[in-house]
């Protein structure tokens, strides 16, 4: 009896797929470039960008060697900022802090609207004094 019932279950349920497949709309078909056969459409549309867009610069900082590097108004940038011992990074004015440890450096995306200083600091999670690791100067482009 239970075979039966496990049966008619299994019928219902392969019924209802094939419903479904049918009632499910079919992709669209295009002839090929060469003439031949049907070729399928992407579902959705792809776009490609009129240029190439700007490549992010790489500006790197070292807690212990403070320095000051350039980055251009509207450029993207990856900022990474090296550190001896664990501790907290913070770019000033711009909102952004990180951990840092000895073996993963602090990791900030960065796209400055605007030209200014932000100096970037070091605090160790020993408790130590908060040092400077630089400044991140972003300038107008040219």
């Amino acid at each position: 009896m239970e075979l039966r019932r496990a049966l008619l279950l299994f019928a219902i349920v392969l019924g209802l797929a094939a419903i479904v497949t049918s009632i499910s709309r079919p992709t669209e078909r295009a002839k090929r470039s060469d003439g031949s056969g049907d070729a399928v459409r992407p579902a959705t549309p792809t776009a490609n960008p009129g240029r190439d867009p700007l490549k992010a610069a790489q500006v790197s900082f070292s807690a212990a060697e403070p320095a000051a590097r350039r980055l251009e108004v509207g450029r993207p940038a990856t900022v990474t900022v090296k550190a001896a011992v664990p501790g907290q990074v913070e770019v000033e004015g711009l909102g952004l802090s990180a951990p840092a440890e000895p073996l993963t450096p602090a990791r900030f995306e960065v796209l400055a609207a605007r030209p200014g200083q932000h100096p970037v600091r070091f605090t160790p999670v020993g408790g130590g004094a908060t040092r400077s690791a630089g400044t991140l100067r972003v300038v107008a482009p040219g």
